[in-house]
């Protein structure tokens, strides 16, 4: 990867903890590596992709919150780190995703309102998390994910435990879920 600009190591208080926070700017995209020093050789990781809807405002048409809070609190415990990357609605971005909310207020679920857009199920890429494990010489990992194509991209690191990250369903998230389960291949 080329042109790839990293920020200082700065410190990062938060409800679930002290952090440290790098940040890497890949093109227009700036992603962050949030984690709990000393990192140690086996560190939990948590790739976490972009959910303004649900990270910052608490949207329960998805689990991104409860997984992103989940993942800084298991951070703080295991001195791991979370690699948050800019790829808002699985990377078709925010004005998308909000078109795609609305297909799936007419019945679509999240794969098909994505087709019916023009996009693929997921547009996400995960090459800047090895090139951000490489910067930290991070060479296994336990991986915290329910995504396949997560684990599937890895190929640089190895990967010696999948951890699962089952979040608990409410009346507006069941069909995102099942969708993940039964049309990605999500571990749920």
């Amino acid at each position: 990867m080329k042109n790839i600009k990293i920020s200082q190591k700065a410190k990062l208080p938060t409800r679930f903890g002290e952090f440290k926070i790098i940040a890497f700017k890949e093109g227009e995209k700036e992603h962050l590596a949030i984690f709990k020093e000393p990192l140690n050789d086996l560190p939990l990781v948590r790739v976490h992709s972009e959910c303004l809807t649900g990270d910052a405002i608490g949207s329960l048409k998805c689990d991104c919150r409860d997984q992103l809070e989940y993942s800084l609190k298991a951070m703080e415990r295991e001195n791991g780190m979370v690699i948050y990357l800019r790829q808002e609605g699985r990377n078709i971005g925010l004005l998308n995703k909000v078109n795609a909310y609305a297909l799936q207020d007419k019945g679509l679920d999240t794969v098909e309102a994505n087709h019916q857009l023009g996009f693929g199920d997921d547009e996400r890429s995960y090459e800047i998390v090895e090139f951000i494990l490489r910067y930290f010489n991070i060479k296994k990992i336990k991986l915290l994910t329910n995504n396949p194509k997560k684990i599937d991209s890895l190929k640089e690191v190895k990967i010696v435990e999948i951890v699962p990250i089952i979040m608990k369903a409410n009346e507006f998230n069941e069909k995102y879920l099942k969708t993940k389960k039964e049309k990605m291949g999500h571990l749920l």
